[in-house]
């Protein structure tokens, strides 16, 4: 599999090392100083670039009719834009706000536990989301994502990251030096407290999941999710 690699920062650079261990190829190191040459000869592109880039990469993988799965954070307010030029181009687009394989086991945990604790009023739910002082993005991604699954099935309206409203879910965003990641979930009330966390203890896993993404993208069409990856339907 030849992949371009948009984005070479530090995941980047632990993808390449992974990808060339599975026996892929690099055709393609885009960073800020070089262009998208190389780009049309890839079987797909993996982007973990920046928040203000990312629509840039993306779009030019499915321009190219190149598969593209992206890891970049931060610039969700235009997915709508991907997903309907991947649909107007007949390509296919794979975005995951985590790719690690534990993650998205605990996205499943968080989703089903959400709609559990939804019926018991006394529980104030609340989060935390610790990252490397490099992460240029707060909320992280996978913090939204949890964020969100617990919106979907309770009473809360929105996530703050300061100054929570009543209805809000409030996530607790600290930036301390070399963390990879580490998700916590809290359900407290006046006689107990429930708690489920997930610490990454690298980035390797979070890469693994991108080249797996990326294997299996191939020779298809549309917009998918890592739930589509790994055969995750939610149902427990």
């Amino acid at each position: 599999m030849k992949i371009a690699l948009l984005g070479y920062g530090k995941m980047g650079k632990v993808i390449e090392g992974i990808a060339l261990e599975r026996g892929h190829k690099i055709v393609l190191k885009k960073d800020e100083f070089n262009t998208f040459d190389g780009l049309a000869s890839a079987d797909v592109a993996i982007d973990f670039s920046a928040p203000k880039v990312a629509i840039e990469n993306i779009s030019a993988a499915i321009n190219h009719g190149i598969p593209v799965v992206s890891g970049t954070t931060g610039w969700l307010e235009d997915y709508h834009l991907m997903e309907k030029l991947c649909l107007e181009k007949n390509a296919a687009f794979l975005y995951g706000s985590n790719f690690s394989l534990g993650v998205n086991i605990f996205f499943e945990l968080n989703d089903y536990l959400a709609k559990m604790m939804a019926k018991f009023k006394d529980y104030k739910v609340s989060m935390e989301e610790i990252h490397h002082t490099q992460k240029l993005d707060k909320p992280s991604g996978t913090a939204i994502s949890l964020a969100n699954a617990i919106i979907n099935h309770t009473d809360k309206n929105n996530w703050a990251i300061e100054n929570p409203k009543e209805d809000d879910v409030f996530i607790d965003v600290k930036r301390i030096d070399d963390v990879p990641g580490t998700h916590s979930v809290y359900y407290n009330s006046d006689v107990d407290f429930i708690e489920i966390k997930h610490v990454a203890h690298n980035r390797e896993g979070f890469a693994l999941g991108a080249i797996i993404a990326a294997e299996w993208i191939i020779g298809k069409k549309g917009v998918f999710s890592m739930k589509d990856v790994l055969g995750l339907d939610n149902r427990i």
